[in-house]
């Protein structure tokens, strides 16, 4: 008894000194700022219609009608609330637009449905034209990114043929597959994308949706219960992860017009900063390598101790490069 006394003291003491010497978690500078709820934004914001179905968007005009516009493209697979914490600072200064993709958030989710990046980048110049908008900059992350490089690729169609058109000022992209050689996707991801897709997405259970999402924020900065609880309601919104897997298909996509958009990266004249968590396994340091690789004069940020989400996880940082970023470009 006495010698299994002594092992069980000596195994606790050595748990309480690793313990005790575990690198405590950094603290979110803005995370004590009011928290938004979904519904709360959902409640400020409007719809318009695409092709018989309604697509949510915010849109910040407090500033004046000549402010430059804003157009924030969110990833995957949640939803505009992404910009919940830098929306204010961005409204200060720009005319913002931010909608939910079709099947994403609080937009329309149709389960009989082509989805792809072509038909996203359509919505959004729809979007634009109904607010009358022909210039913009970009702010995108993720699926936005993708996204992204399509309406650059049109920019630059336009441009070249002189047709009329939303035309660009500037690109600032988070973490997100821009090269897909270099894309990680989480093995969900590939489950979802492959021929049992559909029942992966119907018994994907809330406890392995917060395992996930929480394995791609860096290790510093997770995310809270109350952001792991949005992520998860603005999925299910609207019987969401029923067509989850459908929406997956942007993987495919970015293999088939990797050409088209890669060039357009590596061509355009249009400013563009990428600001990259390096903590993030799906589109981190090897994303921030090839960009430096392929483009040409390239302005990237690295953000060390972030993951795949640096608008939640750094908001300071995100907004302190943007800010520089378009500070430059005025300077021009």
């Amino acid at each position: 008894m006495g010698r299994r006394w002594v092992g069980t003291l000596i195994f606790e003491y050595r748990l309480y000194n690793l313990t005790s010497q575990q690198k405590p978690i950094k603290t979110n500078p803005v995370a004590n700022m009011q928290y938004i709820t979904p519904e709360d934004w959902k409640e400020k914001g409007s719809y318009f219609n695409y092709i018989s179905h309604k697509v949510f968007y915010r849109e910040a005009n407090e500033v004046p009608e000549d402010a430059p516009v804003l157009l924030l493209l969110h990833g995957f697979p949640t939803a505009s609330w992404d910009w919940y914490k830098i929306w204010d600072s961005l409204s200060q200064k720009f005319r913002v637009f931010a909608p939910d993709f079709l099947g994403f958030g609080f937009s329309d989710k149709p389960r009989e449905y082509q989805y792809s990046i072509l038909d996203q980048a359509d919505m959004v110049e729809l979007l634009l034209q109904k607010k009358k908008v022909c210039k913009v900059h970009l702010l995108a992350h993720d699926y936005g990114d993708t996204v992204a490089q399509e309406l650059l690729a049109r920019h630059q169609d336009r441009v070249q043929f002189k047709e009329d058109g939303v035309l660009l000022h500037s690109i600032t992209l988070l973490n997100g597959g821009l090269f897909p050689e270099v894309h990680h996707p989480k093995p969900i991801q590939r489950l979802l994308l492959g021929p049992f897709g559909k029942y992966v997405a119907k018994f994907l259970t809330e406890k392995k949706f917060r395992e996930n999402m929480t394995s791609i924020f860096g290790k510093d900065y997770p995310p809270t219960n109350k952001e792991l609880n949005a992520f998860w309601q603005l999925v299910n919104y609207n019987h969401g992860q029923q067509v989850t897997h459908k929406l997956m298909h942007y993987m495919r996509e970015r293999k088939t017009y990797r050409t088209r958009w890669v060039e357009s990266l590596r061509k355009t004249k249009i400013p563009i900063r990428f600001i990259d968590g390096l903590q993030d396994t799906i589109s981190g340091m090897d994303m921030a390598n090839r960009y430096k690789e392929l483009i040409d004069n390239p302005d990237v940020i690295e953000l060390p101790d972030a993951g795949h989400y640096p608008q939640i996880e750094q908001p300071e940082e995100v907004l302190k490069h943007f800010f520089e970023f378009h500070c430059r470009l005025e300077g021009v």
